[in-house]
């Protein structure tokens, strides 16, 4: 894959003629050439003639690609062992914020996520071309610079100046640009990048240590083209640790059906709010803030907009309209995404209304088993919505919906073990179940751990059973975390903690320290200052608590004060509500199916270690009660399983003194948990 429009070495660019570099530059471009990028790139070429006139070696590139944030650096110059990226803000008079955080973000993917970047100095430089001059401090950490600024005046200085950090060795240029890129993005990186129609393949590691997700992929598009080709329906179960990139694959499917044909319908559906309110947010913001006006995105919002049955006909012509006059606000945008990701529940809503087989051909469930048992839903049904007697499971309900169409349809269930957190949520064993008493016709695909892991499915019977009618395939299971992609063994050392295995827990902790760091805290303040001070760029930094957590109030982390998740997710470094604030709390109801960099996880004594085990308990009125229920328990347990394992790059797990003058927090308890931790092997800040 050609990874920039252009690419010279230096002295041979010093040669080349503009016209012909501007040239290659517009033949690479996927869109509309505006005049405003080609006077950058007229503008960029001009200062890097005169500012490279005295370096007799070294390789530049235009547009550099970095497609797992969906962007091209403006140009990177490869220099002795010096690697220069550079990101032009033509016209500029000062060095925005945002700029910087932009230069430093590309830096970081490089340095995270390609292989020939991973030891290599490397050095953000933001040129605002008509700022003043400032004095650069030439500040190393981790083979990344802080920062450059520069203006097309000094910038020739400023590198002459970064050369003089250089060792003299030469990077391989050749070997550098062809070196492996295995990107991890968040999940709100990967669906805006997938929305704008890049391939899974760029976005998303394939390297031999995981499972590829375009495996996946074409294992799930066979199911669907099989099913179409021959007018059956079918269902599949794709499992995978948390973190595996489940979620990833579900929208993939969900984007490339929805793309396929006219008449082909699919929808990605999640019950849990916080992720679908997240994910909606992003993609319709970066939709307005990065509209193209092109044919390929009008297509997209319009079809979008003609089959949303809630809106009327007069209201579709006006928003057509608006579109094809080249006008898009956040409103129109919320309007398409919304019909590529939506709410489980207003899904099943809206299919109670009618009798007819809903619109989609291709529905992609995610955490699939969160879904409701039949008790939690008919007990909804009736105080919420006023029926008496509904009398299904939410799986079952969900089969039946889709079991109206007369030819063809697929269900993607995606699935994650241990992963129910709360009361009612019916596991895996539900949807077969339904498959079993109710739709023998259907074909059903299945990951193997589906029946040999009990964190699964546990009953014994249902596991014969799959074992005796379904296809199993092992392209369905992920087995590599790749969200914490500076270990893949986090979920595995969080799995060995919770389970109360601490010798193996202690081996664990070695592996992964030197790439993953872990801390435990007794004081908060030092928690949020380690957290602020791990952050480079646009990072993001958080406080996460159990829902449960309620005597971390006199701390002031109250688990009760809800949060906007988009604002929580989204919002920048100067925003209060934002996760960057360290004032808001996410709670794993918040934060489940998403992630963020750096996590500082507040720990209460919901959940204590005592007697070699870990101990439930919950707090009604003034006093702690025990759990008894061991559904409860569960819930409890995986609650902390999912804060335990959203961070990225790095964890800090903040256990409180506890205060004997208070009934409700007893340092012994807290102590407990805390010797708990250590004796796991995780080091005391």
């Amino acid at each position: 894959m050609t990874r920039s429009y252009y690419s010279n070495t230096i002295s041979d660019f010093l040669q080349d003629d503009e016209t012909r570099i501007l040239g290659q530059l517009s033949l690479h471009h996927n869109h509309a050439l505006e005049d405003l990028q080609k006077n950058a790139w007229v503008k960029q070429i001009t200062i890097l003639k005169d500012t490279l006139q005295s370096i007799d070696n070294g390789q530049i590139y235009f547009e550099f690609s970095i497609p797992r944030m969906g962007k091209r650096v403006d140009n990177v110059l490869i220099i002795n062992d010096l690697i220069f990226v550079l990101e032009f803000k033509v016209g500029d008079n000062q060095y925005q914020k945002h700029s910087i955080e932009q230069v430093v973000d590309y830096c970081l993917d490089l340095q995270n996520f390609h292989e020939g970047s991973h030891h290599e100095k490397l050095i953000p430089v933001l040129i605002s071309t008509k700022a003043e001059s400032i004095e650069n401090s030439f500040k190393v950490s981790d083979n990344l610079f802080e920062p450059l600024k520069a203006n097309q005046q000094n910038l020739s200085n400023v590198i002459t100046k970064t050369l003089l950090q250089s060792n003299g060795k030469e990077i391989n240029a050749t070997d550098w640009e062809n070196s492996i890129y295995k990107p991890t993005p968040t999940i709100i990186e990967a669906a805006q990048a997938l929305y704008k129609g890049h391939n899974v393949k760029e976005i998303s590691r394939h390297d031999a240590g995981a499972i590829n997700l375009s495996k996946t992929t074409d294992c799930i598009n066979n199911i669907i083209e099989t099913a179409k080709r021959e007018n059956k329906k079918s269902i599949c179960f794709l499992t995978g640790v948390p973190g595996a990139g489940k979620t990833l694959a579900g929208l993939n499917i969900a984007n490339e059906r929805m793309k396929a044909a006219e008449d082909e319908h699919a929808v990605f559906l999640s019950g849990n709010g916080p992720l679908v309110d997240v994910l909606r947010e992003a993609l319709a913001r970066d939709l307005v803030e990065n509209w193209k006006n092109s044919d390929k995105e009008k297509q997209t919002i319009c079809k979008a907009i003609n089959s949303d049955e809630k809106l009327n006909q007069e209201t579709k012509e006006e928003l057509l309209e608006k579109i094809n006059s080249g006008k898009i606000t956040k409103n129109i945008a919320m309007l398409a995404v919304k019909s590529f990701i939506q709410n489980i529940h207003h899904f099943r809503d809206d299919n109670l209304k009618t009798e007819k087989a809903p619109i989609e051909k291709v529905v992609v469930f995610d955490e699939a088993q969160r879904a409701w048992a039949k008790e939690q839903v008919s007990s909804f049904m009736k105080r919420k919505k006023g029926v008496e007697d509904f009398n299904m499971s939410e799986p079952e309900y969900l089969i039946s919906v889709m079991d109206r169409h007369q030819d063809w349809c697929t269900i993607i269930c995606l699935i994650g073990g241990g992963q129910e957190i709360n009361t009612g949520e019916a596991g895996v064993s539900e949807w077969l179940s339904s498959l079993k008493n109710n739709y023998p016709n259907w074909d059903i695909h299945y990951s193997n751990l589906i029946s040999t892991d009990n964190n699964y499915l546990s009953d014994i019977e249902l596991r014969d059973w799959i074992k005796s009618v379904a296809t199993e395939k092992h392209e369905l299971h992920l087995s590599v975390s790749v969200r914490s992609f500076r270990s893949e063994k986090i979920s595995e050392l969080m799995h060995e903690i919770l389970e109360a295995n601490h010798k193996r827990a202690n081996t664990l902790v070695e592996e992964v320290k030197n790439d993953f760091p872990l801390f435990i805290t007794r004081d908060l303040k030092t928690a949020k200052k380690w957290l602020r001070t791990q952050a480079k760029g646009s990072e993001r930094i958080g406080l996460v608590a159990s829902s449960g957590g309620r005597r971390l109030r006199p701390l002031g982390i109250d688990v009760k004060n809800e949060i906007s998740a988009p604002n929580w997710f989204l919002n920048n470094s100067d925003d209060i509500r934002s996760s960057y604030f360290l004032e808001e709390i996410a709670t794993e109801f918040d934060i489940q199916g998403l992630e963020i960099d750096w996590v500082c996880l507040a720990w209460d004594i919901n959940y204590y270690f005592e007697n070699g085990k870990w101990n439930c308990q919950y707090f009604s009125g003034t006093k702690w009660q025990n759990i008894h229920n061991e559904n409860d328990k569960t819930y409890l347990q995986n609650a902390y399983r999912v804060l335990l394992t959203r961070a990225r790059q790095g964890l800090i797990i903040y256990i409180p003194e506890g205060d004997d003058l208070d009934h409700t927090r007893p340092k012994e308890l807290y102590d407990k948990t805390f010797n708990y931790f250590k004796s796991c092997g995780i080091q005391t800040m």
